[in-house]
């Protein structure tokens, strides 16, 4: 607004200064022509027939005017009488054409001048009018311009007044239309900074908000559910590794407490430490879960990608777990097509593989199927993973990804199974480039759907 206003002033003031000067001007050489138009001049002598003690111009004591005449000798062939002694200065210019200049006045005032050149007319009675006709005459009016400065500097000032009480006037509505406007935003922030981190479920209420900033509002409080939600897992997260870390513990304590009770002979000792070895590798499998995941996570696994024949992959990881299926007479069909490939880290792959298939091994029907499938679409391939038995809702479903979920509410497989294969399998997927989907059909058959670029990007990532 400062910029505006000075702009806007440095405009209005050179419109009236020039209006005013222009006018001045005008005057003056209204008065030039006057006194031109009035000069005769003959061989000898230059008269002028106006009277100029008749022009009131030439009377005024505050702002008086003054004349000069110049013959094309330079020599002065009239003046005003208020001159006196003084002279005016020529300005010479084209002829006809009239020069205007501003100059100080004998009084010491600023003042403006106009010059003319000029052939005056012969005389009236003839007399040498020829040699009269070529011989140019310089006149010179010149005027006070206080009264002109006055009003230009009474004009500035005024200006300048204007803009300045438009300024602080500005200044005090805007501080006002400010303050009010961030009224809202205080008490959002008020709100805020009274959330606990120990009670996330508080959401920022404040009434009469601005549309514009309804969306802060909003957004505020969707970050609040996320936060909110997030402390929530990462609780139900400690509370689940306490749980699945306490019961092969306190399963390792109880067998080496009772071993302890009496003594007993190498081989029940041999059996012992056995049974702790199992109960400790079921432990340090969980715990290298949980740091793969850890690491996916923060993006600190690198991915070497190498063309994989998929179907090759699942039948050496199936190999792996045919003595689990043994008791149970569960069918698997891999009808993933032989020649089927994608480009992808082995190591991890055949990991989600592996995964994939002890799901479905542990939570099949006795006598149930197993088949994997796999087909091309564009530049990715799709494979699914489904076995019969599900007994689980779309909703439980929607959760098996989750860490340390299982549709056993009760874990008691605690220490065996403790719900990270899934979860394992959705962060290795997507940081191979893909996704996973869950589905639940209504005939108990449980479907693992995942998406695998078939190429390697060109532009490869930490994570491929």
């Amino acid at each position: 607004m400062l910029l505006l206003l000075t702009v806007f002033s440095l405009v209005v003031y050179s419109v009236i200064r020039r209006a005013l000067v222009d006018q001045f001007d005008e005057s003056l050489a209204s008065t030039a022509r006057i006194l031109a138009v009035s000069v005769e001049s003959d061989a000898n002598e230059i008269e002028l027939e106006l009277d100029i003690q008749q022009m009131p111009e030439f009377q005024r004591p505050d702002s008086p005017t003054y004349y000069q005449l110049w013959r094309h000798d330079g020599t002065v062939a009239a003046k005003s009488p208020s001159l006196g002694t003084d002279d005016l200065s020529p300005l010479e210019g084209p002829l006809r054409t009239l020069v205007f200049r501003a100059l100080q006045m004998r009084n010491g005032q600023p003042g403006r001048a106009v010059g003319l050149m000029f052939k005056p007319r012969g005389d009236s009675r003839g007399r040498n009018q020829q040699t009269a006709i070529q011989q140019a005459l310089t006149l010179v009016v010149a005027r006070d311009a206080t009264g002109l400065h006055r009003q230009l500097d009474l004009l500035q000032w005024l200006l300048l007044v204007a803009s300045g009480v438009t300024i602080a006037l500005s200044v005090l509505i805007a501080a006002f239309v400010v303050r009010q406007g961030l009224n809202p935003l205080n008490s959002i922030a008020a709100e805020i900074a009274a959330v606990r981190e120990d009670d996330l479920a508080t959401r920022i209420g404040t009434t009469s908000v601005p549309v514009e900033i309804l969306p802060i509002k909003n957004r505020l409080n969707d970050l609040l559910s996320r936060l909110e939600d997030a402390f929530k897992r990462e609780r139900r997260f400690t509370a689940d590794v306490a749980h699945e870390l306490r019961t092969p513990l306190a399963g390792i304590r109880s067998t080496i407490e009772v071993t302890l009770t009496r003594a007993r002979d190498q081989n029940e000792y041999k059996r012992v430490l056995c049974d702790c070895q199992a109960i400790v590798e079921n432990m340090q499998t969980m715990v290298n879960n949980l740091l793969m995941l850890a690491r996916l996570d923060a993006q600190q696994i690198s991915f070497h990608s190498e063309q994989i024949r998929l179907a090759e992959m699942v039948n050496s990881c199936w190999r792996s777990l045919c003595d689990k299926v043994l008791d149970r007479e569960n069918v698997f069909e891999n009808r993933i097509p032989a020649e089927m490939t994608c480009d992808s880290d082995p190591e991890h792959l055949s990991m989600v593989f592996m995964n994939l298939l002890d799901n479905a091994v542990e939570y099949t029907n006795n006598g149930g199927q197993i088949w994997i499938t796999g087909r091309r679409i564009d530049d990715s391939v799709e494979i699914t993973v489904s076995n019969t038995g599900c007994q689980l809702t779309t909703e439980q479903a929607s959760q098996v990804f989750d860490c340390f979920w299982r549709g056993d509410s009760s874990r008691k497989d605690a220490g065996v199974h403790c719900g990270l294969g899934l979860a394992l399998v959705q962060r290795i997927v997507r940081a191979l480039g893909g996704y996973t989907i869950v589905d639940v059909q209504n005939s108990g058959i449980f479907t693992i759907r995942l998406a695998l670029p078939a190429r390697e990007p060109s532009t490869k990532t930490p994570f491929g």
